[in-house]
Formats: C-alpha cells, structure tokens, sequence
C-alpha cells in the first residue's frame, strides 16, 4: 500500500513515503533533534491518517543479529526482546535502533503480533569451516564465530534469480550486496554457503564508515600504542573509518565518483579492489561461478563500479555488455560468456512482509 522512511536524524530529519508505483504520497521536514522513537511516532500518525480506515494486524522488524537461538523469524514477547537487547555489543550500529522500533511499535499496538526478522537467519545452515575462527574451541561454543549479515537481501534476491533465472539460481552464484554497508554471499542452489561478513558488522568489504577486513594486530596496536580505550576504537571503526576513512571526504559513493580528489579515486579503487577479491574467494567456496548479481544502492545505480570489478575478474568468464550496463539492466553481461552478469535490485521490506504474514498466521504475503 505504501513504503517510506525518516532519514537524517543527526541533521536535518524527513519524512517521505511512496505508493506502490513509486509516486509520493508525503515529504516533509521534520523538527530537529527527533529521536528514534519520536520518528517512529511520525510514521505511525501518517499511517493512521492515510489509511484511516485498515486495521494493523501484525507489524515486522528487521532485527540485524539473531545470535545462536535465532535462525528463523520468531513472534516477540518481552523474553525474546531481552534476548536481542544483549546482542547489542555485536551490532551496535544497527540493534539498539532495531529494538527501539519494536518497543515504539508495541506501544502504539499492543496485542498485535510483532515479528521479528533477522538478518542473520539466512546464513546460519554454514559449514563449520565457513563458521569459525582459528581461535580456542570454547570460543566457538559460546558463539564467537561468522554469522554473516544482509541475510534478508540476499534472501530477496535468491528469489528474484528464480524467477529471472532459474538456471542461474540453481547453480553457483555470488550476489553482491553494495551500499552503505556492504557485503557479498557465495550460493548454491539459492542457499547461502559464505559470506564476506563475520562475527560482528564490521569484517569485508569497506562500507560507507565502516572498515571492512583489518588485521586484528592494528586493533591491538591502537589499544596498546595509540592509547585509545575500547569505546574510542569501536567509533573509529564503526563510524570514521571505511569510505569515509580513507576518502577524508565522504561515506556516499555519488559524491567520491563525482569528485576528481584523489583520495576520493583511492577510495573509489580500494572498494573495487577488496571487492573483486571477494567475489574470487567466494567463487572457489562453491566450485566456481555461474552468476554475479550487484544489489543494493551501490550495486544497483553505479555502472562504473560494476564495469571496474568485472573488469578484474575476466579469468572468471564474465564480461559486459557496456550499453546495458549503462542503462542499469536486468542482465548487463554479454552474449555467450560462462558467467552471467545480474542487476536486481533488493527489496528486504518485502521480504520482511512475508515473513510477518506467515509468522503471525496471516495467510500468503509473497515477497514481490
């Protein structure tokens, strides 16, 4: 019926949403300093008054970390909100706002059913070697080991492949999930085998502030010889460092390709490079490749991007069709190559919308 978002809370916050063909139903401003909640208060009253006359029978959240216990969508109740509160310290970034979403919801609903949706859930069938670290056993057992995240995504666009293509699908395949967190997930048979991410949101692939893949001898280096205390080296990581970092000029990637800065080239080149590096370790996880699929803002809008990683990895049998690339196309690789080139763009509320419908017993929601 309608999709939307407050965005630019530190700064200048603003509502918006959109009906089903993408044509605007509201955009305003906001007042300043509005907290998490008190956006979430904004949208619900635009719910109420757009759609006056539907009833709210189940409302869905993404959760990014599910822990151990959580591999599939689950109701919530105050145990299990408990739960996910203590998974914070792994995603800092992201579970405190997730759970202040579920807290807003429950109020302004009580008695209808929240679902909890995790992106974790996707990744969580992994062989121990694509699970663990090379540390002490007993750290594996109390759950320090790969989780991976984007499992929703990833889960979308496994379905979008087989409907688009069902061969594809079915095969080898790594999808590329590039925004302003960034990941990518080798498949088999649609289900995910590895991930560049970990144990936290931080491993990989750079992202917008985030460091991605980083010798854990410079963490100890900062702890013991820079003299940052552990809140310090957490923002560093999770906020100052990735694009951002390395670029001094910004986390988004449409400013650093519109920039000529080098250090904005650098960093335009550094994303490139960890992530054809990526998708070739990947690639020897399942035997090969069948099919590339770019998604998220990155993967979805950036031509460039996807015309420089295909360009390294050649050997891997791809390789563009350039005008279909430009004009962001469903396939983009040329005739007769090895591995086919996709363009999908990701839809995780859908896939949150169906999880929610089945859950909470609503009946069939396909994620569309």
């Amino acid at each position: 019926m309608a999709g939307g978002k407050v965005e630019g809370l530190q700064s200048e916050p603003r509502f918006e949403a959109h009906d089903s063909r993408g044509s605007s139903l509201a955009a305003s401003r906001l007042a300043q300093a509005h907290t998490q909640e008190a956006a979430i208060q904004h949208i619900i009253g635009w719910i109420e008054h757009a759609f006056s006359g539907a009833a709210i029978k189940a409302v869905g959240h993404r959760i990014v970390h599910g822990g151990l216990r959580y591999a599939a969508p689950v109701l919530i109740d105050d145990a299990v909100v408990a739960e996910l509160a203590a998974l914070s310290p792994l995603a800092p970034l992201h579970q405190p706002h997730n759970l202040a979403g579920v807290e807003a919801a429950r109020a302004e609903f009580p008695g209808v059913p929240q679902v909890a949706c995790f992106d974790t859930a996707f990744h969580r069938g992994h062989s121990f070697v694509n699970q663990a670290y090379a540390l002490p056993r007993r750290f594996y057992e109390k759950g320090v080991r790969r989780f991976g995240f984007h499992g929703l995504s990833y889960e979308y666009v496994a379905r979008r492949m087989n409907e688009i293509a069902p061969s594809a699908a079915a095969g080898r395949m790594v999808i590329a999930h590039l925004g302003n967190g960034a990941s990518a997930c080798a498949m088999l048979d649609g289900r995910s085998v590895a991930t560049s991410m970990g144990f936290s949101a931080l491993d990989g692939l750079p992202m917008g502030t985030r460091c991605g893949q980083i010798d854990p001898g410079v963490l100890l280096f900062l702890l013991d010889h820079e003299g940052l205390s552990p809140p310090e080296l957490s923002c560093l990581l999770y906020e100052e460092s990735g694009l951002l970092g390395i670029s001094g000029l910004a986390s988004d990637m449409r400013a650093l390709e519109a920039s000529r800065a080098p250090e904005a080239l650098e960093a335009v080149d550094y994303l490139v490079h960890r992530l054809r590096m990526e998708i070739a370790g990947l690639a020897t996880t399942i035997g090969g490749l069948d099919a590339l699929v770019f998604t998220g803002g990155i993967g979805e809008h950036s031509p460039q991007i996807r015309a420089d990683v295909i360009d390294g990895l050649a050997w891997l049998g791809m390789r563009l069709d350039e005008s279909a690339n430009i004009r962001n196309e469903q396939i983009i690789s040329a005739a007769s190559v090895k591995a086919d080139v996709f363009v999908v763009p990701t839809n995780e509320e859908a896939m949150i919308a169906a999880h929610t419908a089945e859950t909470a017993a609503l009946g069939p929601a396909p994620a569309r």
